[in-house]
């Protein structure tokens, strides 16, 4: 059996664990980590005034009134909306999810949700795609120079640390039996705010660090998952070529995984084994 590429980053070491062929400073897809960058976008753009975080959707896009979703839902999976966008695919699910798909779907917005705004958590891609689409239009500034401006430049981070078109040659992907890449999904479009960013393992650290441990940008934005009795804060990732899994506790013990292919599971239980093992130490 071949071993999973693996990049493990924590406080209990300065050097990064490695395993096959990963590189800490190469640009990795994070997936749904995404979120965690579009919800302290949100939480930058209401201290500014810019927004408010209970704004109504229909105050910055064309959808239907009187749908009770807000941005808070929306950044809370509580919209209603369901995971998916309508109409993704099996092979590479959001290649045809294009900001005219999103714009089509909104006109439809009021027949898309399972229940009233509020009413029960459920895991919203779609939600997030609609979320990005709201901070956009909002300020009139694409989706990466909102990131650069309210999340990496605060962080002391340059404005290339994460996008979704990383350079070939600077970027990790798995390899096949006869070396050949693999081909990521296509996350440029749409869904981009929900799961689009790569960025290196390194550069993951300085974001958990800094929005978590640190608090650089104020409480932990909305888009963080808070559990179980540590308390953890975190999140996790997935495409159909990589996983990652980043969190932190209070005493300051954090880490970050980032797996080439492999079941995303096992990225998640990596990354909680280590922060108990870190803890006993």
């Amino acid at each position: 059996m071949r071993s999973v590429p693996t990049c493990i980053i924590g406080s209990s070491h300065t050097a990064p664990l490695v395993t096959g062929a990963h590189d800490p400073d190469k640009y990795a897809e994070v997936g749904s980590f995404t979120k965690v960058i579009t919800g302290t976008v949100l939480q930058q753009l209401a201290e500014q005034g810019v927004l408010t975080i209970d704004d109504p959707v229909e105050r910055w896009l064309d959808v239907p009134s009187g749908t009770g979703i807000t941005l808070r839902h929306l950044a809370e999976h509580t919209s209603g909306l369901p995971r998916l966008p309508p109409g993704t695919a099996r092979l590479d699910p959001y290649r045809n999810f294009t900001a005219d798909r999103l714009r089509q779907l909104l006109a439809d917005f009021d027949r898309l949700t399972d229940g009233p705004a509020g009413a029960h958590e459920e895991y919203s891609n779609f939600g997030y795609a609609v979320l990005g689409a709201a901070l956009t239009a909002a300020t009139g500034q694409e989706y990466d120079e909102l990131v650069a401006v309210h999340v990496l430049s605060p962080l002391g981070l340059p404005p290339e640390a994460m996008t979704a078109r990383p350079p070939q040659d600077s970027s990790l992907l798995p390899t096949g039996w006869f070396g050949r890449r693999a081909k990521p999904w296509t996350m440029t479009g749409a869904i981009l705010p929900a799961g689009g960013l790569w960025a290196s393992p390194r550069t993951l650290s300085r974001v958990l660090t800094g929005l978590v441990l640190d608090r650089s940008l104020g409480e932990p934005a909305l888009g963080w998952q808070r559990s179980g009795p540590l308390p953890l804060i975190w999140h996790n990732g997935a495409t159909g070529t990589a996983s990652c899994f980043a969190g932190a506790v209070p005493d300051g013990r954090w880490t970050v995984v980032h797996r080439l292919s492999g079941s995303p599971d096992v990225t998640d239980r990596t990354g909680l084994e280590y922060l108990r093992t870190a803890h006993s130490r």
